[in-house]
């Protein structure tokens, strides 16, 4: 008997995706199959959280830049399907059941608010000293 390297999971997750465009979702795939989540809507709940950008920190809108989610709307909901593709695998779920999982909704992109100038302060008047009479000019020493 030839052992068997490969979870039975992570084996199905590379014949499904075997063509050499495919391996990025193949990647994912194997990462639905290794969620740590004890059920199969845990695993759901880390396949969002590992393909969708999210903020890193809290109310911070900004942070989800520095998410390493794959990014673009399209590529999220391809690695969405590809991992929910792993939990399904892995907790056997029926594939007419994992394809009626649906991606989230993608959110509005990160607004860029731009920051204010800095408050101006009001500026001294400026003194004509040509017309000035001598008495008007203040008197400075260095």
């Amino acid at each position: 008997m030839i052992p068997q390297w490969t979870p039975p999971c992570n084996s199905q997750c590379t014949h499904k995706y075997a063509a050499l465009m495919q391996i990025p979702w193949r990647v994912f795939c194997k990462k639905g199959c290794d969620a740590d989540g004890e059920t199969w809507e845990d695993c759901l709940g880390e396949c969002d959280e590992i393909c969708y950008k999210d903020p890193v920190l809290k109310d911070q809108q900004w942070s989800a830049y520095i998410d390493r989610s794959p990014g673009s709307a399209s590529y999220s909901e391809e690695c969405f399907r590809a991992c929910v593709s792993g939990c399904g695998y892995k907790f056997d779920v029926p594939s007419e059941t994992v394809n009626q999982v649906h991606a989230r909704p993608p959110k509005p992109p990160v607004e860029h608010k731009p920051i204010p100038p800095p408050a101006v302060d009001s500026s001294p008047t400026i003194v004509s000293v040509s017309n000035s009479t001598p008495d008007e000019i203040p008197s400075t020493s260095a």
